[in-house]
């Protein structure tokens, strides 16, 4: 018997009529309450830079295997071209809080400067609903403790054991590609449930010699320490290299970058119930999603075993384009996981199927 075994698979969300009208979906977080209820928010647009991209939210009443049918979360709320997108947890006390970025836009241009890899302005902001989704809080923009210029929105908001929230995410290039505080991974911190974010902690920083640090994913192991990983993306050859992980023992401070033996681009992490982590991710030398399960012995990153779970596309990222391109040409990405009982995880992400890009979902079970 496989240690991870695949189970099921089926869509959150897909175009109903793509011969009326162009929506594609993107980058999806997904979360699970007690009760079999789960929720899920997700991006559409006409395109993957398109002014019309925004957020949207469907539950789930039957543990994940059918949704409703998207609803937007926040209307727009400022003057001017802006799109936005919103990554949602659920915390301790079963309220909802979206992590959000509101991009400013200019007429005729995308996100991203195709030339210099860097990005438009953008704010970072919270919102929160207490009735499971059915209603959000207006957007509470964030004051940044630091010189972006830009910033990525690669994560939910992790609640710690101690109390304090963390936003994970990494600094972005300017338009013109300024970068003054690096291009790397790091983390806001609340110790106000999200009221103030004073403070950051630096997860992976690597520009130094000119690799990215972004798509960094964090979670908290049993015993208190923090684990992170990152998408390291060479920004002199556009390729990516093997896959970083770190470790804090304090919860301020992460030890020196180590390789974990992977080759993983957007990669997300999990703990299961006994220690062991889940690693979902798009694997760089071979086609498809990918699920690893390892142990974490001491400082050691030890794998287990690796199996496909969809593999209907290549990764991308080879260098042979700009990196704004070939970013934007990927197939599939974003996983976002969440525990059920039983040893199970539910696994979401967005995929490029019959000309659509959709949001899939999978159902696996791992074994002891």
């Amino acid at each position: 018997m496989q240690t991870i075994e695949v189970l099921e698979t089926g869509l959150i969300y897909r175009n109903p009529k793509p011969h009326l009208q162009a929506v594609h979906a993107w980058h999806p977080s997904v979360d699970y309450f007690d009760d079999g209820q789960m929720v899920c928010s997700f991006d559409l647009g006409q395109a993957v830079s398109s002014d019309d991209y925004r957020s949207y939210f469907s539950r789930s009443t039957d543990n994940g295997r059918t949704w409703s049918p998207p609803v937007r979360i926040l209307e727009d709320w400022v003057e001017g071209l802006t799109s936005h997108c919103i990554r949602i947890s659920r915390m301790s006390d079963n309220s909802l809080v979206g992590l959000g970025s509101l991009n400013y836009r200019k007429p005729g241009l995308g996100n991203s400067n195709p030339k210099t890899f860097g990005r438009l302005p953008n704010d970072m902001f919270i919102t929160r609903s207490k009735d499971r989704g059915q209603t959000w809080s207006p957007a509470e923009i964030i004051d940044m403790p630091l010189v972006g210029p830009a910033w990525e929105l690669c994560h939910c908001i992790v609640e710690l054991q101690d109390g304090r929230w963390l936003a994970p995410m990494a600094n972005w290039k300017g338009w013109d590609g300024e970068a003054p505080n690096d291009f790397k991974a790091f983390a806001l911190v609340s110790t106000d449930k999200g009221k103030t974010w004073p403070s950051h902690i630096d997860i992976i920083n690597q520009w130094g010699r000119r690799v990215i640090s972004f798509e960094n994913s964090v979670v908290q192991m049993h015993d208190g320490r923090l684990l992170a990983v990152a998408w390291a993306l060479n920004n002199e050859t556009g390729k990516s290299e093997p896959t970083p992980y770190v470790i804090s023992t304090d919860g301020k401070t992460f030890s020196t970058p180590r390789l974990n033996g992977m080759r993983g681009q957007t990669t997300k992490l999990i703990v299961l119930k006994d220690g062991r982590i889940l690693c979902v991710y798009r694997r760089d030398d071979q086609p498809g999603l990918w699920a690893n399960l390892a142990q974490i012995d001491g400082d050691d990153w030890i794998n287990i075993e690796q199996t496909p779970v969809w593999q209907g596309a290549a990764s991308g990222m080879s260098g042979q384009g700009s990196n704004e391109q070939e970013l934007g040409d990927l197939k599939l990405g974003f996983p976002n996981l969440t525990l059920l009982p039983d040893n199970l995880v539910y696994v979401a992400f967005w995929c490029f199927e019959d000309g659509i890009h959709n949001i899939r979902w999978y159902r696996l079970r791992i074994n002891g």
